[in-house]
Parts: C-alpha cells; structure tokens; sequence
C-alpha cells in the first residue's frame, strides 16, 4: 500500500512538481498546451515508470503520449527533474530513457496493427 502511495505522489509531482523552480519556458508549453488534461493518470504512471524508473508502457498508453506530442513531452520530464525530489538522478539517464520511450512509441503507433 505505501508503494501505492509513493507512486501516486510521484504521478502528482509528475504533473505538477516544481512550478516554483520550473523554468518558465516549460511552465509555459505545459499552460498553453493545457497538457496535463491530455494524458489519463494510469498512462501518466506508465510513462513515468518507463523514463525514472524500470517500467514498460502500454501500447494505449503511448498513443497518449505521442497525442501529448513531443514539446510537452520533453517539457514535463524537463520540469520534472528539476523538481528536488530527483536530484540524485542522472539527467543524462533520464533524457535518454525519456527519447527512447518516446521513439518506442512512435515505433509503435507507426506499425500497422497485424490483422485479426
């Protein structure tokens, strides 16, 4: 349950972490974008996991993500790490694993789906 727990915090610090500290060219894609309505909570959790963590993301989930397009994407992982909580994570690590998440998704959404 305290795992539930810490990854609902991290979902919420996700979304919205460090607006004080964010830099303002991030803070503004996300608010003219209205990004954080554009991806449900469960693909947020995915994503998350899938870039600070070790995790894997739904085919579902990364039609969100490519829908929240690649600007916000990179905004909010910015955003993210400059949150305090995730000082001890490599920001070389964690863009890495944010473009390889998002060129598996593009791979993903781009494949045509085999016939049933």
């Amino acid at each position: 349950m305290a795992s539930l727990n810490v990854y609902s915090a991290l979902v919420v610090l996700f979304l919205t972490c460090g607006a004080a500290m964010a830099t303002k060219e991030n803070d503004q894609i996300i608010k003219d974008n209205n990004c954080e309505t554009k991806m449900g909570l469960p693909c947020v959790l995915e994503a998350f996991t899938s870039i600070f963590e070790t995790g894997t993301i739904s085919s579902k989930c990364c039609g969100e993500l490519v829908g929240l397009g690649k600007v916000r994407h990179s905004a909010f992982v910015k955003r993210t790490l400059e949150n305090p909580l995730f000082k001890d994570l490599s920001p070389a690590r964690i863009i890495a694993k944010s473009i390889q998440t998002w060129n598996n998704c593009l791979a993903l959404i781009d494949s045509p789906s085999p016939s049933a």
